[in-house]
């Protein structure tokens, strides 16, 4: 354990106090799309919730409303293939937008604030079973994780993700033609950093240069529960 206290302080990441809501913020993913028209609300709501250092919000725009007349600036089919895979995952057949799924577990209309604040509440009632902590050093950052309680068997994802804070967009065509939107959080590049059994501890470097938002996620699998959260400080 000294070793690991040691190890710590040479690279200035604190693990985070069980069961504090800010070290350990509550994922909430929303799929979304600029084709889409009653996906303002969710759009707005995900701007509410980036606000708080108890929420972790990332906006995931998907590409399957492109053929409308309007292309998505932010779409991505990896987003799109995520989306899908929670939906297997969950024995669900359809996927939809605005969807929010909130820690790789609960599917709630993303425009729909009370579910979605339930659903929050709920997880953050739940201890984390492994700590996470993630710190920039230089063009990399740097993440250790440690098991604290039993973890879920099979592969944990160490997974880097990168957001822009806010974007705005003229709306020429489709749906949403002629509105100026902007959104909160907008992914731009989600990796796995690691792979991970969920015993003992793990650090891990991962490039990531320029000096843009960032986040780490811990997931059981590529769809499972996200099992711990936190922001690259």
């Amino acid at each position: 354990m000294r070793l690991l206290a040691t190890a710590a302080m040479v690279l200035g990441l604190a693990l985070p106090v069980y069961g504090q809501s800010e070290a350990e913020p509550v994922v909430v993913e929303l799929f979304t799309s600029q084709g889409c028209s009653s996906c303002p609300p969710a759009d707005a709501l995900l701007h509410d919730l980036a606000a708080r250092p108890d929420v972790l919000a990332l906006a995931l725009h998907v590409d399957y409303w492109d053929y409308i007349g309007w292309k998505d600036q932010f779409a991505k089919p990896s987003h799109t293939k995520r989306q899908k895979g929670y939906a297997r995952e969950g024995g669900r057949r359809m996927i939809y937008t605005p969807q929010m799924v909130i820690m790789g577990q609960d599917d709630v209309v993303g425009a729909d604030a009370i579910k979605v604040e339930d659903a929050i509440a709920r997880h953050q009632k739940q201890p984390r079973p492994a700590s996470l902590a993630a710190a920039r050093r230089g063009e990399e950052v740097v993440i250790r994780v440690e098991a604290r309680a039993q973890m879920p068997e099979g592969r944990v994802l160490v997974q880097l993700v990168r957001y822009t804070p806010k974007r705005t967009v003229s709306i020429t065509r489709g749906e949403l033609a002629g509105r100026t939107l902007s959104y909160a959080n907008v992914v731009e590049d989600w990796q796995i950093a690691a792979e991970w059994d969920g015993t003992g501890y793990l650090e891990v470097a991962v490039p990531a240069p320029g000096g843009q938002p960032a986040a780490v996620l811990l997931q059981a699998g590529r769809f499972g529960p996200i099992i711990a959260a936190a922001r690259v400080d």
